[in-house]
């Protein structure tokens, strides 16, 4: 890594560029720094703390190919092969491969797996076919074990840095540009390739019964950038009008968790006292999320809640310590927290729980390698959940590192350069009067997002949502920031919003429900026709589409 001073700030160089130090970043630095590479992974955060893993969790997925019923490469890679995600056969046999290495990474830094009758104990969770669920007891601990093994490897971090653009030349990456969040220094960051670790759950752009877009199922600080900084340098993005994300979540409390819950047996009841989910999903409440959290919306449609419960109360004591007292912190270590002050014991009463926030993800489209439209981009989170995340980022690197041995260095001139400094500190350096906040500017996204365009929606209601988020756009010029959390936060909701419209443009194009977290009034049954990716790619500032086969 070559480090140089300039006019207008840091220009560094490093051969793979990891960008984001969350799970995903974890599993691409670690990889390759076993392959010798000059590596550098830029993260918001500090590197012990950031990223969803940062708040702990509960459960590594893990199909280890062993003789327990269908925990096979094929039923894996067909469980995923038929999902709205828009996998490629050869991503999934690649992501299968990376989990034995990955779990035998978590065991070398002494993640403490659940063991029961002498072997780490597995359950079944959200419709799959295999008990691949690994329970994990010390789990607000892994990322902190996790980041001492990857400053130990030899890779170069750069924490505290938000990252504000791309840059790509001939459609091959450059690097990347952004601030430091502490000192607002700009940098310039040039490499051979990139991959792109940055987290496929935003959030903040809804709300749940809280109205704090911070307290939120996963970590509020995502707001889109793995899909909007990559689309902005010509990037094709894949599903991301029906890849979103929703689950239940204790009420007035933002917690993941639920996968613990009904893949031990919890019982959701509405307030009519009515198990009712086996009327969404043959497999009831340890079926797909997506089902849990449609039917339980249906419910409410229908007068039959809130409130609704999920039910523990049946479980026996081990069961229910194990859920309470060891899954639920790890995932979020405030969970107890949380029961101490509403008097919450799982084995005593069930749990009030409602329908979370709504997260807009979907995939970069990539190719086998996981090689974006963007030559020399990998994108490193384009897999689901923990074990996708790190799984994920570990075959990305594979690929970027080999690949840098061949590439040449990015260039990112000095115009450009002067000029991305600029625009990222315009709102610290503008005055004047009728100035407004961080808040002022990202408020009314969540607003339009939740009256136009959540659970239940329509068409028109869409394009007029996209109506109002141009308004909010044309006062970009206006925002100001007074320090550099501010600043900070700004850039973070310059990516939501376009994140938002994107999502928007794209639901329009598919007219059919039963695919996404939401229902239209206009489209309401599913399409036969529509079961093929939708490939979103941003031309000269305008949006075009096209279809997977």
């Amino acid at each position: 890594m070559l480090v140089t001073e300039t006019a207008w700030g840091k220009r560094i160089k490093t051969d793979v560029l990891i960008l984001g130090t969350g799970a995903s970043g974890v599993g691409a630095a670690l990889r390759a720094a076993e392959l010798k590479a000059d590596v550098l992974m830029v993260g918001q955060g500090r590197l012990e703390s950031s990223g969803c893993l940062g708040g702990g969790n509960d459960h590594f997925m893990a199909a280890l190919g062993t003789d327990e019923p269908n925990d096979t490469r094929e039923a894996f890679v067909g469980f995923f092969m038929k999902s709205a995600f828009g996998y490629r056969e050869a991503q999934l046999n690649q992501w299968f491969d990376a989990i034995k290495p990955c779990v035998k990474i978590l065991e070398e830094v002494d993640t403490e797996f659940l063991i029961k009758d002498g072997k780490r104990y597995r359950s079944v969770g959200f419709g799959q076919p295999g008990a691949w669920w690994l329970h994990i007891t010390n789990g607000t601990t892994i990322k902190r074990h996790l980041a001492r093994r990857v400053r130990k490897s030899g890779v170069n971090i750069l924490d505290d840095f938000h990252i504000t653009r791309l840059f790509e030349r001939g459609g091959h990456i450059m690097g990347c540009m952004g601030f430091n969040v502490l000192t607002r220094e700009v940098y310039a960051i040039e490499c051979k390739t990139a991959i792109c670790s940055l987290g496929w759950h935003p959030q903040r752009l809804t709300n749940n019964s809280t109205g704090n877009p911070y307290n939120c199922w996963h970590m509020p600080y995502n707001t889109g950038s793995y899909f909007v900084l990559p689309m902005q340098i010509g990037a094709s993005l894949v599903n991301i009008d029906i890849s979103g994300r929703a689950t239940l979540i204790p009420k007035g409390w933002g917690a993941p968790g639920m996968n613990g819950i009904n893949n031990m047996g919890g019982k959701e009841i509405n307030a009519l006292g009515e198990r009712f989910m086996f009327k969404y999903d043959p497999m009831g409440e340890n079926g797909k999320r997506r089902n849990q959290v449609m039917g339980t919306w249906q419910e409410q449609v229908e007068g039959n809640g809130p409130p609704f419960y999920m039910d523990m109360t049946h479980f026996s004591d081990e069961d229910v310590h194990h859920l309470q007292y060891v899954l639920m912190p790890a995932d979020k270590e405030t969970y107890l927290d949380y029961c101490a002050a509403r008097g919450i014991e799982f084995k005593k009463a069930p749990l009030e729980v409602e329908v979370s926030e709504m997260t807009v993800s979907g995939m970069l489209l990539a190719d086998d390698r996981l090689e974006t439209t963007v030559k020399g981009l990998f994108a490193g989170s384009n897999f689901t959940s923990f074990s996708g995340a790190m799984c994920c980022g570990y075959v990305a690197a594979f690929h970027a590192a080999n690949d840098a041995a061949s590439t040449e260095m990015g260039v990112i001139d000095d115009a450009e350069a002067q000029a991305e400094h600029d625009r990222i500190l315009a709102p610290w350096e503008r005055k004047g009067t009728n100035l407004l906040k961080y808040n002022d500017f990202e408020d009314p996204i969540r607003q339009i997002m939740d009256y136009y365009a959540k659970y239940r929606r329509n068409m028109a209601g869409m394009r007029l949502a996209l109506e109002k988020l141009a308004l909010v756009e044309s006062y970009t010029d206006r925002v100001v920031a007074t320090n550099n959390h501010e600043l900070m936060r700004l850039h973070e909701a310059f990516d939501l919003l376009e994140l938002c419209r994107a999502h928007l443009e794209a639901c329009l194009q598919r007219k059919e429900s039963g695919r996404g977290m939401y229902q239209l009034s206009d489209y309401p049954e599913k399409d036969p026709e529509l079961a093929k990716g939708l490939v979103l790619t941003r031309k000269d500032g305008a949006f075009q589409f096209g279809w997977t086969e």
